[in-house]
């Protein structure tokens, strides 16, 4: 066992690191934690902020057109293919449609209005091309990607030991003070305040703001990439392109969309919103469905259907997958925070507050040492 004085020697050692990794990365993880937290809740915010293209008012008396109407409207009106349809049964949505025209590499989503297959936008507007700038600014810092990519891995790697040496300082040297570092004393002074905040809240945050930082690097590093995914012991596989042959549809009956969707209702009984490629001509038609209840897991589970008989010939439930396989499919979901849907969203949103507090309090806190050495001294020479 450490001896009290080495243990002394460690925290002191700790401290440094944490002090001038801290101040020195402070301008660069203030950014991106700012950038983090704004951008937790893109999709809610874009979808209030253009209201008037995501959501329709229903009518009674005017029934939702067939998937396979919208598809045609859509595909007429912008002279493209329509790739694929994302929508849920709620009667206020519009549907998405990706569309794909000549010489577009990954093609405009635009939402359709599912009652008159009206055209209501695409997913482009100014509330957007803040995200973006957001976005650039969270990876990148608006640099050209070869500088801030890299720039910001680092910064993370300094995040990550900021945080996991923070962690380690934060159990007081008398260990029966621990009760101290779980509280704010909101009645002492400015400066013991501002402490408290410091070391309480990013103790509480400490485990979000790790998993962020180790999640993240992926996005930076490719031997990183590589590397988790070996750890993890899954392999990404090669496409393998579409198992079932195409098949002419002119002697065979294909089943609705409709007829598609009440089939993976019956494997897949929970409300949800789904996705479809429409683009696909193959005997098999692969639909994902994901939930939309307020614990609900980021990951879809995912129906396979012969499209001219309505045997289902495979049902996937995220749940039902290895271990590893979910860590593997969730690191962008446990690095934005919609791993477990609106609830970790929340929690990853008051972290990424903290987190982004974190680098002011802590050197409003190095400032009042310095001041308080300053002042010491001072008296020491009267």
């Amino acid at each position: 066992m450490l001896s009290f004085f080495s243990w002394k020697k460690i925290r002191s050692f700790l401290n440094t690191i944490h002090l001038w990794l801290g101040i020195g990365a402070s301008l660069i993880l203030f950014i991106v934690c700012l950038t983090g937290t704004i951008y937790t809740f893109q999709p809610e915010i874009t979808r209030w902020m253009d209201s008037e293209k995501y959501t329709v008012s229903p009518a009674d008396s005017v029934p939702i057109l067939s998937i396979e109407a919208l598809k045609d409207s859509v595909g007429a009106q912008l002279g493209a293919t329509v790739a694929s349809v994302s929508f849920s049964k709620d009667k206020t949505e519009a549907y998405q449609f990706s569309v794909r025209k000549e010489g577009e590499r990954r093609g405009t989503t635009y939402l359709v209005n599912p009652y008159t297959a009206e055209i209501l936008g695409d997913t482009k507007s100014t509330t957007s091309e803040f995200f973006m700038v957001m976005f650039r600014l969270h990876r990148w810092l608006l640099l050209d990607t070869k500088i801030g990519r890299p720039i910001v891995g680092w910064s993370t790697v300094i995040f990550a030991v900021i945080v996991f040496s923070g962690m380690i300082l934060w159990f007081p040297v008398r260990v029966k003070s621990w009760r101290n570092g779980l509280k704010v004393n909101i009645k002492a002074s400015w400066k013991r305040i501002n402490h408290d905040l410091h070391n309480t809240l990013g103790f509480y945050s400490s485990i979000f703001l790790l998993i962020m930082a180790l999640t993240g690097l992926q996005w930076s590093f490719d031997w990183y990439r590589e590397g988790l995914t070996n750890l993890l012991g899954v392999k990404r596989e090669a496409p393998k392109g579409e198992l079932q042959p195409e098949i002419s549809t002119d002697s065979l009956q294909v089943l609705t969309i409709t007829e598609l969707i009440q089939i993976t209702d019956s494997a897949l009984p929970f409300d949800g919103s789904y996705y479809l490629d429409l683009s696909s001509k193959s005997n098999e038609v692969s639909i994902r469905k994901y939930s939309n209840s307020f614990f609900a897991s980021h990951a879809p589970d995912r129906v396979t259907i012969n499209r001219y008989n309505g045997n289902v010939t495979s049902v996937e439930r995220f749940a039902d997958k290895p271990f590893n396989e979910q860590i593997a499919s969730s690191i962008k979901a446990l690095h934005v925070g919609n791993v477990f849907g609106t609830f970790s969203k929340i929690i990853y949103f008051l972290a990424c507050l903290v987190a982004t507090s974190l680098p002011v309090t802590g050197i409003i806190i190095w400032l009042n040492k310095r001041k308080g050495k300053r002042v010491s001294s001072s008296h020491e020479l009267v």
